[in-house]
C-alpha cells in the first residue's frame, strides 16, 4: 500500500525536466495520472485546456483524484496551495481552495452501509501553506451535500416518515438549529389534508417537520419548502419498471432543504429561515386515496386527484399555506416533481420557475457552486389545463406535455400572494447513473449548496 502520495501538475519543473516522465503523461487519457520518479510518489494534473478554468473543474478534478486514491487505498495525499493558485491563477484563490477541498471529500464520499464486502476508505487530504478557513469552509460544505446524499441513498424499510424525524434531531443536535416535529394529530388539527390524504395507504404516519434557524432574525424570513416522498409507488395509479428502487429518492427536495440547513448552521450565516417538510409514503392499500377524490384545503382550495402518482403537489401544497402562516417574504419549494423536466433538462441541470429576476439570480449562484439551473417559463396559456368538472382543479394538467410547466402552475395557486416565489424541479439531478468528477453512481446531494448560497445572497 502506498502510504503518501503528492499531487503536483503537468507543468512542474518534476515533470518539465523529465522527458521520460512528461511523454508518460502527455499520453494519459484520464486528467490525471500516477508516477513514481525516485522513491516519491506523484499524482500529476493535466493541465486544464480550457481557455477559462472553473470552480466546477476544480472540484471535478478534485473528486476525481480523491475516487482513484481512496480506491488505492492510499493514507493520504499532498498538495501545496500555491501549486494550486498557479493551476487555477484565472480564479479567486481561497475559492480555489475550497473548491479543491469540496471536491475531495465528495468525490471519496461511498454509501456501503449494506455492502458486507466493502469498508468505506478515504485518502486524507492535506493542502500545506493554504488558509485553513478555506480548507475547513470546503470540508463544511462537502459535508452537508454528503448528509443530503446520505439520507436519499438510504432504504426505504430504515428512512420512513417515522424515521426520518428522528434522523434530523440528531443531525442538528448542538446547533442552532430548532427540530420542530408536527405528528398525525398536529397534522390533523392543522388541516394538512394533502399530507393526509397522500399518506393514507401507508403503514407509517406521517409528518411534517420544521426546521428553524435564526442567525440574524432581522433578516427576511426564508421558507426553503423540501417534498419528502420517502417512497412512491404512485399509488393506486401504480408505476411500471423493471426497477423501482431509484423511487426511495422522492424525498430529495426534504434531503436538499436539510443539507441547506445543516450548511447554513455550521457556516453559523446570517441568516433567518426556515425549512418546512411535509413526509409521506405513497403506497398502494385499501386505505389509499382513489383517483377522482377532491381534497379540501386549508385555504378554501378544492383539488381532484386525477392521478394518484402527481402526489408531491399534492404536499407540497400544505407546506406552501403553511409558509404564508409564517409569513416567509422569501419562499423556494424544492422536489423531485417531474418526468418532463428530465425530458427537457437532461440530467445535468435543475429547472427553476417563478419571479424571473430571482430565478435569474439563482442561476447566477448554480454557475458558480454547481448545481446548475436554468429558468424555465410558466405559461399563462396552460393554466386553464388544470381545470375539473368537480372541483377548483385537478393535480394533472389535460396536456400530454409541458407537465413540468403545469405541475408548477398548480403550486402557483398555493403561494402566499405577499411572497416572493421559486419553484425548483430536480427530478432529473437527485442521482447520477454513472461515476464522474465528485460524483459517484448514486443520490447527488443536488440542492443543498443551491439552497444555502441562495439564501445567504438574498439576506444580505
Amino acid at each position: 500500500m502506498t502510504k503518501q502520495v503528492k499531487i503536483i501538475f503537468a507543468s512542474d519543473s518534476i515533470v518539465a525536466n523529465n522527458s521520460a516522465v512528461k511523454q508518460f503523461v502527455d499520453n494519459q487519457q484520464a486528467d490525471h495520472t500516477s508516477v513514481l520518479v525516485g522513491d516519491q510518489h506523484y499524482v500529476v494534473v493535466k493541465e486544464c485546456k480550457d481557455k477559462v478554468a472553473t470552480l466546477e473543474k476544480v472540484r471535478a478534478t478534485a473528486g476525481n483524484i480523491a475516487r482513484d486514491l481512496s480506491t488505492q487505498k492510499v493514507e493520504t495525499a499532498s498538495v501545496e496551495d500555491g501549486t494550486l493558485v498557479t493551476a487555477f491563477a484565472n480564479l479567486n484563490k481561497s475559492a480555489v481552495l475550497t473548491a479543491f477541498v469540496e471536491g475531495w471529500e465528495l468525490g471519496a464520499y461511498q454509501f456501503v452501509t449494506y455492502k458486507s464486502d466493502i469498508t468505506a476508505f478515504k485518502t486524507e487530504l492535506n493542502v500545506s501553506g493554504a488558509d485553513q478557513s478555506s480548507v475547513e469552509e470546503g470540508k463544511i460544505r462537502a459535508a452537508a451535500m454528503s448528509f443530503s446524499r446520505d439520507l436519499s441513498n438510504e432504504v426505504p424499510n430504515v428512512l420512513n416518515p417515522e424515521t426520518f424525524p428522528e434522523v434530523l434531531k440528531k443531525n442538528f443536535e448542538g446547533t442552532e438549529v430548532e427540530v420542530n416535529v408536527l405528528d398525525k394529530e398536529t397534522i390533523e388539527k392543522m388541516e394538512m389534508n394533502g399530507v393526509l390524504t397522500v399518506n393514507r395507504g401507508s403503514k407509517y404516519k406521517p409528518a411534517f417537520v420544521e426546521l428553524i434557524y435564526k442567525g440574524d432574525d432581522t433578516k427576511p424570513l426564508v421558507a426553503l419548502v423540501g417534498k419528502g416522498v420517502t417512497f412512491d409507488t404512485g399509488g393506486i395509479s401504480l408505476k411500471s419498471g423493471k426497477d423501482l428502487s431509484d423511487m426511495r429518492m422522492d424525498m430529495g427536495g426534504a434531503a436538499a432543504v436539510s443539507g441547506a440547513l445543516t450548511l447554513l448552521a455550521k457556516m453559523k450565516a446570517k441568516v433567518n429561515v426556515v425549512a418546512l417538510m411535509p413526509i409521506v409514503e405513497n403506497m398502494p392499500d385499501s386505505l389509499s386515496v382513489l383517483p377522482g377524490e377532491v381534497i379540501t384545503y386549508k385555504n378554501g382550495l378544492t383539488v381532484q386527484v386525477g392521478n394518484t402518482d402527481a402526489e408531491g403537489r399534492l404536499i407540497l401544497a400544505d407546506a406552501l399555506i403553511r409558509a404564508g402562516e409564517w409569513k416567509a417574504e422569501y419562499i423556494v419549494d424544492i422536489a423531485t416533481l417531474t418526468g418532463a423536466v428530465l425530458n427537457a433538462l437532461g440530467t445535468e441541470i435543475g429547472g427553476v420557475f417563478g419571479d424571473e429576476e430571482l430565478s435569474a439570480t439563482m442561476k447566477r449562484i448554480g454557475d458558480q457552486n454547481g448545481d446548475f439551473i436554468w429558468p424555465m417559463p410558466l405559461v399563462e396559456a396552460y393554466d386553464k389545463t388544470l381545470a375539473s368538472d368537480y372541483a377548483d382543479m385537478n393535480n394533472i394538467s389535460s396536456l400530454n406535455v409541458a407537465g413540468s410547466i403545469t405541475a408548477g402552475l398548480f403550486l402557483r395557486r398555493f403561494v402566499p400572494k405577499d411572497s416572493k416565489w421559486l419553484h425548483v424541479d430536480m427530478a432529473g439531478v437527485v442521482d447520477k447513473t454513472a461515476v464522474a468528477g465528485y460524483y459517484g453512481k448514486s443520490a447527488t446531494g443536488y440542492g443543498a449548496r443551491l439552497l444555502a448560497d441562495f439564501t445567504v445572497h438574498i439576506s444580505k
